[in-house]
């Protein structure tokens, strides 16, 4: 396996942590396809903690990579959707819970991993942000799929619509996050709620976990709506230029 995800296990506790801190840890075809892997590889862990180096969690899909890719940008948005679904359909579907530490910037279709969090503890400075009608892109990841359910329609309509972007404070009260612990202690919190878990009846946990997911086939079918919409917009002259636009400016920010 490659170090864009790294992968331990210590006792009944396996953690993944998202290693592509120099690009913010933004999702490309080879960092989803270590995930899946790693995450088949600990499906015999009892918790599972989900966490990211670097200053950001992850901003989603590399806009860079998508714009290197534009003279094959349907197949290659396609396969990056496509493993972005199937990453957050096999979290859901994981045998025990996830417990995810989320900080810094959270941008993009990277919100679907926090959605497919079975607990989420956010640091003080968390933000979620869509960025879709800014460069142009078509909404992935479960903003529409997942997030309207958990935050409430009006909300996550807000945020797409307007690119707002979700504090933690509001992460929290809104139900996407369970609270709010300092930066230099969320690894050290995760690992005791992950514990927690350990000490539960296993068979009690995972029936729990099943049963709070509730229908799946659903929020696989509005997932499937989200990768049909994103490949027919990225085509667009609207999202090329949107894209050269972003990366322009993210140069002159350097």
């Amino acid at each position: 396996m490659s170090k864009l995800v790294l992968a331990e296990l210590a006792g009944d506790i396996a953690t993944l942590t998202l290693n592509r801190p120099e690009r913010h840890n933004s999702l490309i075809p080879e960092l989803l396809r270590d995930f899946l892997s790693a995450l088949r590889d600990a499906s015999q862990a009892r918790a599972l903690i989900l966490q990211a180096n670097g200053r950001s969690f992850s901003t989603g899909g590399d806009v860079r990579g998508f714009y290197e890719h534009r003279a094959d940008i349907e197949p290659y948005s396609n396969e990056v959707v496509s493993l972005l679904n199937e990453t957050i359909l096999a979290m859901i579907a994981f045998p025990v819970p996830i417990v995810a530490a989320v900080h810094g910037i959270v941008t993009g279709g990277s919100i679907g991993l926090v959605l497919a969090s079975d607990i989420v503890l956010v640091a003080p400075e968390t933000t979620f942000t869509p960025f879709y009608t800014t460069v142009g892109y078509s909404p992935d990841g479960g903003w529409t799929a997942m997030l309207p359910a958990i935050i409430g329609a009006k909300r996550a309509t807000e945020a797409l619509l307007l690119d707002r972007s979700i504090t933690a404070q509001e992460a929290v009260e809104w139900g996407l996050a369970n609270r709010i612990v300092p930066a230099d202690k969320i690894r050290d919190e995760v690992r005791a709620a992950a514990s927690a878990i350990v000490r539960q009846k296993p068979g009690s946990i995972q029936r729990a976990k099943r049963l709070l997911w509730g229908d799946t086939e659903t929020v696989a079918r509005k997932l499937e709506e989200e990768r049909q919409q994103f490949v027919e917009q990225i085509v667009t002259n609207e999202a090329q230029e949107g894209m050269a636009a972003f990366l322009q400016r993210a140069q002159q920010r350097i």
